[in-house]
């Protein structure tokens, strides 16, 4: 629905950094028109002024006036014509995005999700150690983690023999669970709001 004299944000033309508000911007735009000009700089180094009293929390830093002169270059968007007191050549970096991080897991199918990658990199690990009390100390420390996940996950069943089978499987045979001599932790299932589903009975 159009109404006239209504001007909607929805219907303007986005904001290069919206944290100045639209305010900035508009005196930016119309600076950019100015056609003197020295009026054009004496203008922009008054909307620095302003800009500064809307990002005041790097007051204390070295480069914040260039800082401030870099944002409106960018605010700008590269069209207002002045004799810039500082370089602002690079200001364009200000917007450029990081590169995201690779995510665990994702360069290849984890085969069991509920074990997670941190389980299956123990598991390939195991594959290659030599049998003796280093690979003892982390076949426990994994098959307790094995445990732990699958309760977490709800799977009805924890049974140690559903460990030692994961087990076995995931190093290919190379790791074998004697369920005669090894002793699980116990484990402990919480419940959705994160409190222990052991809870004392009412009286």
């Amino acid at each position: 629905m159009d109404i006239e004299g209504l001007d909607y944000n929805t219907q303007r033309e986005g904001l290069v950094m919206p944290e100045y508000g639209r305010e900035i911007q508009n005196m930016v735009d119309y600076a950019i028109t100015i056609p003197d000009r020295s009026e054009r700089l004496k203008c922009a180094k008054t909307i620095v002024k302003m800009m500064s009293t809307k990002n005041t929390q790097n007051l204390e830093e070295q480069e914040y006036e260039k800082t401030l002169w870099d944002h409106l270059y960018l605010i700008g968007r590269k069209k207002l014509d002045i004799d810039w007191p500082f370089d602002v050549s690079d200001a364009e970096k200000m917007l450029e995005r990081p590169e995201p991080m690779p995510i665990p897991g994702k360069t290849h199918t984890i085969r069991f999700r509920h074990y997670g990658h941190l389980v299956e990199e123990l598991l390939e690990k195991l594959k290659t150690m030599e049998p003796g009390v280093e690979r003892d100390q982390l076949v426990s420390k994994t098959a307790n983690q094995m445990k732990r996940d699958l309760a977490l996950w709800g799977h009805g069943s924890i049974a140690d023999e559903k460990v030692a089978d994961d087990m076995a499987r995931l190093t290919d045979g190379v790791i074998q669970l004697d369920l005669n001599m090894f002793r699980f932790e116990k484990v402990r299932v919480d419940n959705s709001n994160g409190t222990s589903s052991k809870k004392k009975k009412k009286k």
